[in-house]
């Protein structure tokens, strides 16, 4: 059988397949392929499309292949579903990141983590299929342990666990792609004490003002109002009690 043929076998088993289908089985049904072949073929495949100006793929996701349409298209796509995309809210997602990356965990862990209850929010990751229940922990009580499921590979393109990102990948994100107001590990150190440098410098300011305004108190009004509202906002030193703009006259 040649190079072609083994192609289009693969490209119907793949299109077929309602889920990503292992490169062990496509290679149990290829004649004459062995699993390292699948990989060399599927290659093949999308360079071909690549050619053709196909408006689809071939992706590696949660430990096989399948086929899947290009991310600009997804647009088209979504006016064709009768179901609401997938959306989580920021509480699902930084639950689903705990089990995720701490798996396999328990509920009292998770809210220990998140210091609020979790409850709902694991059993609307469970009814999504994007959590599930992976047995239980051998303590008194036997609290159920929650992993994540294959279908959350899908969801976010990963091929295997081992593909999350680490909190180096993250850190060295945070600086220039993280989204405004994501919170990254580690990616505030550095800007919290630049902020604390800069508010003990503005705290000096502010003081140094006020004592110039306490001095020349009935003598000279303010410089102007900005001025004043600047050592009334000024934020005091740690220990001390905060210092109050002189009124204006």
């Amino acid at each position: 059988m040649d190079q072609a043929e083994k192609r289009r076998i693969v490209e119907a088993l793949v299109l077929a397949a309602q889920e990503p289908m292992p490169a062990a089985r496509i290679a149990s049904i290829v004649p004459r392929c062995k699993p390292a072949q699948v990989k060399e073929l599927v290659d093949e495949l999308n360079a071909d499309y690549v050619k053709q100006g196909r408006a689809f793929e071939i992706c590696e996701v949660a430990g096989g292949y399948q086929i899947r349409t290009l991310p600009q298209y997804a647009p088209y796509l979504q006016q064709t579903l009768k179901e609401r995309p997938l959306r989580l809210s920021q509480a699902a997602l930084e639950t689903l990141a705990i089990v995720a990356y701490r798996q396999p965990v328990t509920r009292a862990e998770v809210e220990h983590i998140r210091g609020v209850d979790a409850g709902a929010v694991v059993r609307s990751l469970i009814e999504r299929k994007l959590v599930r229940i992976a047995g239980h922990r051998e303590v008194p009580g036997r609290p159920m342990l929650y992993a994540t499921t294959k279908r959350f590979l899908e969801v976010f393109e990963l091929e295997r666990l081992e593909d999350l990102p680490t909190l180096r990948d993250l850190r060295e994100l945070a600086p220039e792609e993280a989204p405004a107001g994501a919170i990254v590990p580690g990616a505030d150190a550095g800007r919290s004490e630049a902020e604390a440098s800069a508010g003990d410098a503005d705290a000096a300011a502010g003081e140094a003002a006020t004592a110039d305004a306490d001095a020349s108190e009935g003598d000279t009004p303010p410089a102007n109002d900005a001025a004043s509202a600047r050592v009334a906002k000024t934020p005091p030193p740690s220990g001390e009690a905060p210092v109050a703009a002189p009124p204006a006259e």
